[in-house]
């Protein structure tokens, strides 16, 4: 028998607060960055960084837009077949990324 115990939360629709957790938050809130005790905390320098990993489930989240393409650049990408605006998305993406690794 497990004693593992897993509760599920509905994010839509979380619990309401108490009015002692409202209040505890409205304070930890209105307390300044300065009083933050990082001392049990250890500094994490470049060699820690070095093997950190994209986290596997990271999804960028999407924003609405316009944008003025030139007609052929829009022909040659929905001429691959569906999925044209996340082939687009991709291209900016590694062009972003490519300037980003060179231009850091």
């Amino acid at each position: 028998m497990s004693k593992t115990v897993t509760y599920k939360m509905d994010l839509n629709n979380p619990p309401v607060l108490s009015e002692e957790q409202k209040a505890r938050l409205e304070a930890l809130a209105k307390r300044p960055d300065s009083e933050i005790d990082f001392s049990d905390i250890p500094e994490l320098d470049e060699s820690f960084w070095k093997n950190a990993v994209q986290n596997p489930f990271y999804k960028p989240t999407k924003q609405v837009t316009t944008v003025r393409i030139d007609a052929d650049v829009m022909q040659w990408l929905k001429a691959q077949g569906k999925g044209y605006q996340t082939r687009m998305n991709k291209i900016l993406r590694d062009a972003m990324l490519n300037d980003l690794k060179n231009h850091p």
